[in-house]
């Protein structure tokens, strides 16, 4: 008997109505399901652990050998509420910041805000999601997906003293007038085939269908209110990946090749369409 197709889902809130067919509807047991946060999701990809991953899309320029599976993502137009930079200083004074080690395409889109709206280029120091910790050993930390919506945004300070407390989807979006697309289902080229488009995008409607569900299970495993979950869910993340979102992703990815980041990608390659261009 053949093996069943590896897939590696991100462990966060923002993942659950992509899955939930995966894991609580019809298309459960067509994968191998297992869930780990979005960085580890990118190296179990690079490292062939897993066929298919949901991995962060600056990864796109890193993995070269894999192919986006088109039709849904982890997006957000505007304030992401799970994305956040807080900070001691204002953003323009930000000399550096302790990143989330779950984070792969943030780490990035702070360096890109930095240099691109204020001219700065902060150094980076890798660090679990503690707030406290984090804020002792820089300028600012960033957390983000489940430990930053435990955060409170309008939090005014640490310790006594004022902090800034910036919505980095904002922030993009404000600086681009385009979403901001966090992560995508990718395939090594080798394992890819077309039924991953349909089994996932049919996943992703199973979990728009069953919304409801989703909140009440959810905030409860997660021990959220259920109506933070239901409007991060509705207001603050999407699901498509439609013409928008892809010049966003085209135009995060250049951004950050300009600034030395990664290597430039000439094209991002979709499973069953021609190749988008950079």
């Amino acid at each position: 008997m053949a093996s069943r197709t590896r897939v590696c889902a991100v462990s966060y809130l923002n993942t659950a109505p992509l899955v939930w067919g995966l894991s609580h509807g019809p298309q459960q047991g067509v994968f191998d399901l297992s869930f780990e946060l979005p960085s580890v999701c990118a190296d179990e990809l690079r490292a062939a652990s897993v066929d298919v991953g949901l991995i962060p899309i600056i990864e796109l320029a890193r993995q070269p050998d894999t192919v986006v599976v088109p039709g849904c993502s982890i997006v957000c137009e505007g304030p992401v509420q799970s994305i956040l930079l807080v900070s001691k200083k204002p953003f323009d004074e930000i000399e550096s910041f302790a990143a989330d080690i779950g984070s792969r395409t943030s780490v990035v889109l702070t360096q890109i805000i930095a240099a691109r709206k204020h001219g700065l280029r902060p150094r980076v120091r890798p660090y679990p999601p503690r707030l406290d910790e984090m804020l002792e050993l820089a300028d600012a930390a960033l957390v983000i997906g489940d430990p930053a919506l435990r955060l409170d945004p309008k939090v005014e300070s640490w310790r006594g003293q004022p902090v800034h407390v910036y919505d980095l989807g904002a922030e993009w979006t404000e600086m681009t007038s385009l979403p901001m697309v966090f992560a995508v289902w990718a395939a090594k080229k080798s394992a890819a085939h077309d039924t991953l488009v349909e089994t996932l995008n049919a996943s992703a409607a199973y979990g728009e269908a069953h919304i409801d569900e989703i909140i009440r299970v959810e905030s409860e495993r997660l021990d959220f209110p259920p109506e933070l979950v239901r409007t991060y869910l509705t207001k603050h993340i999407q699901f498509g990946l439609g013409e928008r979102e892809r010049e966003a992703m085209r135009l995060y990815l250049r951004l950050a090749a300009e600034l030395g980041l990664v290597d430039p990608r000439p094209a991002i390659p979709f499973l069953a369409e021609q190749t988008v261009v950079i």
